[in-house]
């Protein structure tokens, strides 16, 4: 944040500086600020007009005198509490909590009685240690702040690098802080050297240096404290929301408010935690507003008057009590009055000899759990899930599982869970004493629920997740989710691989999953065989099934699945395409010749009859005639452009090239009406298409320009290649072309395989015959030949010359490269002698040769032959499938859809309830058949003999 209006404060000044209202100097502000503050009406300054957001400059790492790391950031007082916890466990890498300590009191230095520091100190950071908690202060090194720093610093030295860092986080207000310039760098600081200056701090505070993260609170002011409150008080409520645990046991962050001293401040942000929920531990003897609310905590509201406050105020604030005036004590008597027991915990350092601090805050936080929310079972079982968050055996044993309640082996199951996974023995023990039965515990779904649940930093889990990666590519037409979750089969299969012959599978992967793609595969199976049977009973009751709108299928048809799940089993029945090869010729016969139809698509008038006046409509709009015209209009249109290019392409564009433009706005219309998104883009002839009309576009934008004309028309040229290829697309209805056109698709993935490879070997002999010939050659072009063009120009059998001493000719190069229309000459001596290894050249070239036009070669004309045999294989079904597509593409561009076959029918209620009681018959007489078929098979006699001898020999024992 930043001042932006500078405003003369009369009654401040530094050193004989002009001071701004904001607190900063005015040589601080901008020459914009300082005009702008001369302009300002009433010499008034507003923090709400007068301060604006910026980037932070103040970030990075914090080295305090060599002595401790830490991270910063300068914020400002509007930032949202989510950017800070992002920042601080995404960017700071801090784990999330398991509870949240926010220290608040005194702000400045006072005395703490060294038993009482200690208890304080050991009592925080256990706490802190054993819960993996965060603790979050002013952050300054005076006060409270500074002896938790103290705490923090005292554990530091004593812990091992493994135990991990204590969590103290300092959420102060920039403009407060001393030496604060050093921080500022756009760019961040890692890291930079903060020195403690407390005797020249003056009115500032300096940061402590045992914390170990800052957040720095600005809202464009200096000098100013409690900038920070309201942040840190947002910040700490959004923490608290946060959940903690795994996805299946979670609960929300608790959060604790510890006070130590403290004055009026203080007060209002015990009455303002009390009042959102939060618990406070109040430590006795720590002085002063501490001390004020310990001594009443105790007494009814009724005892707690203005003259008991008067007179505890007067015992712990001697010193400023007279500066209380009447109004002030008041307001004390009305805060303290408005608490809550449950909320409000007082820790008697005195009189508790056995009792440490992180047992005081634990415990206020299981009394806290007793309120609304939390009542009765629940209420119990929440504390549970703290104690076990936390790992805190003792308090569990001794405020939860105490004499007063006995639990149910059901009511501890979520907490075992939880202490298993988060690998918590002590839990487990306690558990199992209190009841827990491992058999009505231990179920197949907890044991995958577990596994589920492993750490991923370990070797089981990583383990585990190679089997599950294995089964699902190995399954990959089964549409399993990426993310599989671990099954039990999967354990067993790790068991068998670590322990060998130890161990029996007695996991076993279930049968249902086993057979899940055989089992698919058979469905789809009987569901082509009750089609057949219905087309072969009825074949248009078949044809109203395909196109009947089933509510249960989403208002869609079953025609409509098989074509978008690329079922091409099903679109290669007799019966499908029969009625595809309908919606094809319209209401033209089926056994119409080809010639016939283009010569009534020329001689219109052969067709014309005054007495059937649709004959002509019927005819242009059924799919094959729209098809042929769109054949005969796209030959035209090539021919078009081709004419053009070669021969009308003047610098003012003709009427043909008019005409042309006319044209491919055509082209575009049709396919933006054909445009549905993802749908649309997923057929590589439409991204053709796409591709195609961008391109000519470019070319045209290029061509109305003078000085890219020739460019332009080049551009056109390449597009006209482009379109020139969209041609393969009509022909996919071919029955002997269509499945060539899928060949050369998948061919095309066969070849950039091979480039890959084509490539590096080109490249390698390249540079290295380009490296022992020519001597320093600077001309790209001449690079890129020798380099790239030539060695791919021998493959196809042009051998070069230079490469051997009888090729050498100085009148086809130059020696200086100084012709550009020369190559660089060879090496060569004074004499102009070639002196290039003429040996290792030749060499070169003819392991070259044998290895891309023997090797790789050899390798395509395999690789292509394997796809062509195995399209080859599928021709027939291919073909259906791809010439559905072709009809459904020219069915939709009828003027006038066919009435007569319809692509969808909504059926009436009595003709649905029909249909689908004639279909169920044909399901019934499929399977009647399929029994029978099954029963006459070889090996179904087989056995049905064996039972028959089975019976016979039973028969003979008894007797």
């Amino acid at each position: 944040m930043e001042c932006v209006c500078y405003v003369e404060n009369p009654e401040a000044s530094v050193a004989g500086k002009l001071v701004c209202s904001c607190g900063y100097l005015k040589d601080h502000h901008s020459g914009e600020a300082i005009s702008h503050g001369y302009r300002q009406e009433g010499n008034k300054w507003i923090y709400e007009r007068h301060v604006r957001q910026v980037p932070t400059d103040a970030f990075g790492d914090i080295v305090f005198e060599g002595q401790r790391n830490g991270k910063y950031v300068r914020v400002s007082s509007g930032t949202a509490p989510a950017t800070l916890y992002e920042l601080m466990t995404k960017q700071w890498g801090l784990n999330p909590p398991h509870l949240l300590i926010s220290v608040t009191g005194g702000a400045k230095n006072f005395y703490l009685k060294p038993s009482l520091r200690n208890l304080f100190c050991r009592g925080l950071i256990k706490v802190a240690k054993s819960t993996g908690a965060w603790i979050i202060t002013g952050g300054s090194h005076a006060g409270v702040m500074k002896h938790v720093g103290e705490a923090v610093r005292r554990y530091t030295m004593t812990s091992s690098s493994k135990e991990g860092e204590v969590v103290a986080i300092g959420v102060a207000t920039w403009g407060i802080v001393h030496n604060r310039e050093c921080l500022i760098n756009k760019e961040g600081m890692f890291p930079v050297e903060y020195t403690l200056d407390e005797e020249n701090q003056g009115r500032l505070s300096c940061l402590d240096h045992n914390h170990s993260h800052f957040i720095l609170v600005d809202d464009g002011t200096h000098g100013k404290y409690g900038v920070e409150i309201l942040l840190r008080s947002n910040l700490e409520k959004y923490i608290s929301k946060q959940r903690m645990g795994t996805e299946d046991v979670g609960i929300e962050t608790p959060i604790i408010c510890v006070v130590l001293e403290g004055g009026e401040g203080t007060l209002n942000t015990i009455h303002s935690a009390m009042m959102n929920g939060m618990p406070c531990v109040i430590v006795e003897g720590s002085g002063r507003a501490a001390d004020v609310l310990a001594s009443v905590a105790n007494l009814p509201v009724s005892q707690i008057t203005i003259s008991l406050m008067q007179k505890q105020l007067r015992t712990f604030f001697s010193e400023t009590f007279n500066t209380f005036s009447d109004r002030r004590i008041i307001s004390w008597t009305k805060k303290v009055q408005i608490r809550m027991h449950q909320l409000l915990t007082v820790f008697k350092a005195e009189k508790a000899r056995n009792q440490e601090l992180d047992v005081a805050i634990l415990q206020a936080l299981l009394k806290a759990s007793s309120n609304a929310s939390h009542l009765g079972k629940e209420n119990l079982e929440h504390q549970l899930k703290l104690a076990v968050a936390w790992d805190r055996v003792d308090i569990a044993k001794s405020e939860i599982f105490t004499d007063k309640k006995r639990w149910k082996s059901s009511n501890l199951h979520q907490a075992m869970f939880a202490a298993l996974v988060g690998n918590k023995p002590g839990f487990v023990e306690l558990f199992l004493e209190n009841g827990v039965n491992l058999g009505e515990f231990v179920t197949p779904e907890i044991l995958e629920r577990l596994y589920n649940n492993v750490p991923q930093s370990t070797l089981l889990y990583k383990k585990l997740r190679k089997a599950v990666e294995g089964e699902r590519r190995r399954d990959a037409s089964d549409n399993v989710d990426a993310k599989q979750r671990i099954l039990l089969h999967h354990v067993s299969g790790i068991l068998r691989e670590l322990l060998g012959d130890f161990t029996e599978p007695f996991y076993e992967k279930p049968k249902d999953h086993q057979c899940k793609k055989h089992l698919s595969i058979t469905q789809l199976t009987q569901h082509v065989s009750v089609f057949t049977e219905c087309y072969r009973k009825d074949p248009k009751r078949a044809q109203k099934l395909l196109i009947r709108v089933s509510n249960a299928w989403g208002n869609t048809t079953c025609l409509r699945l098989a074509i978008e799940g690329d079922d091409q089993n099903f679109m290669a029945q007799g019966g499908v395409q029969s009625f595809l090869t309908k919606i094809w010729w319209g209401d033209i016969s089926v056994d119409t010749q080809t010639w016939q139809v283009l010569l009534c698509m020329v001689l219109w008038p052969i067709i014309h009859s005054n007495f059937i006046s649709f004959r002509l409509r019927a005819f242009y709009t059924a799919p094959v005639v729209v098809f042929y015209w769109n054949v005969l209009a796209y030959f035209g249109f090539l021919w078009l452009f081709s004419y053009v290019l070669l021969i009308d392409f003047q610098s003012q564009p003709s009427g043909r090239e008019y005409f042309l433009y006319l044209w491919l706005f055509t082209l575009v219309c049709e396919e933006i009406r054909q445009v549905r998104a993802i749908l649309y883009f997923s057929d590589i002839w439409n991204k053709l298409d796409v591709a195609a009309i961008l391109v000519f576009l470019v070319g045209l934008a290029c061509r109305w320009i003078s000085e890219t004309f020739y460019y332009g028309r080049i551009i056109l040229c390449l597009d006209f290649i482009i379109y020139c290829f969209r041609v393969m697309h009509i022909f996919a209805v071919n029955k002997t072309l269509g499945p060539k056109i899928i060949m050369v698709k998948r061919m095309m993935k066969d070849i950039f395989f091979f480039l890959f490879l084509l490539a590096l070997s080109i490249v390698a002999f390249g540079v290295a015959k380009q490296g022992i010939l020519i001597h320093n050659e600077d001309r790209l072009d001449w690079i890129f030949q020798g380099v790239v063009y030539h060695p791919y120009r021998m493959i196809f059998g042009e051998i070069p010359i230079d490469v051997g001493f009888s090729g050498f000719d100085l009148n086809q190069c130059t020696l200086t490269g100084s012709d550009p229309y020369k190559p660089k000459c060879p090496e060569h001596d004074s004499n102009n002698n070639p002196i290039f290894p003429e040996w290792i050249t030749v060499i070169l070239l003819c392991i070259y040769l044998l290895f891309t036009n023997i090797l790789l070669l050899n390798l395509l004309i395999a690789m292509f032959n394997y796809t062509f045999q195995l399209v080859q294989e599928n021709t027939d079904k291919i073909w259906k499938f791809q010439r559905c597509h072709l009809i459904e593409e020219y069915h939709s561009r009828l003027f006038f859809p066919s009435a007569f076959l319809p692509v969808e029918k909504r059926l009436e209620e009595e003709e649905d309830f029909a249909l689908l009681l004639w279909e169920g018959i044909m399901k019934e007489n499929y399977l009647a058949k399929s029994i029978h078929k099954m029963g006459q098979s070889t090996e179904q006699q087989i056995r049905s003999t064996a039972d028959k001898c089975v019976t016979v020999g039973k028969g003979f024992v008894t007797r």
